[in-house]
């Protein structure tokens, strides 16, 4: 609910808040889920890390995709823009109620979006 009420106040371009929706909805069908509706046996993550492949996993634990949400934040950190290391700021665009988060919210976002 407060998801769903953020991402109304926040998402100027359709494309992003069609990303938000769909992630908030667990609309991406990832391994685990493919799992249980057809009663498939794999349910690892599809990079191949052997881990179960849950939404969370397989955009933001992964081992395989650290390296590119660190490189995101160094970068956000050579722009001086610091935020915590939160997958709520990625992948749902909610941002700390801090004003001056949110000022970089309008740089930040898209290059999210860009990492996925």
């Amino acid at each position: 609910e407060i998801a769903n009420r953020h991402m109304k106040q926040c998402s100027a371009s359709l494309l992003i808040r069609e990303i938000q929706i769909k992630t908030t909805l667990r609309y991406h069908l990832m391994p685990a889920r493919v799992t249980k509706m057809s009663k498939s046996e794999n349910s690892r993550c599809r990079r191949g890390c052997g881990e179960t492949g849950t939404l969370l996993h397989c955009w933001w634990e992964c081992k395989l995709v650290q390296p590119l949400w660190k490189t995101v934040w160094r970068f956000l950190r050579k722009l001086t823009i610091e935020l915590p290391y939160d997958p709520a700021i990625a992948l749902l665009g909610i941002y700390p109620r801090d004003t001056e988060m949110l000022m970089h919210r309008s740089t930040c976002t898209p290059m999210f979006i860009a990492a996925l």
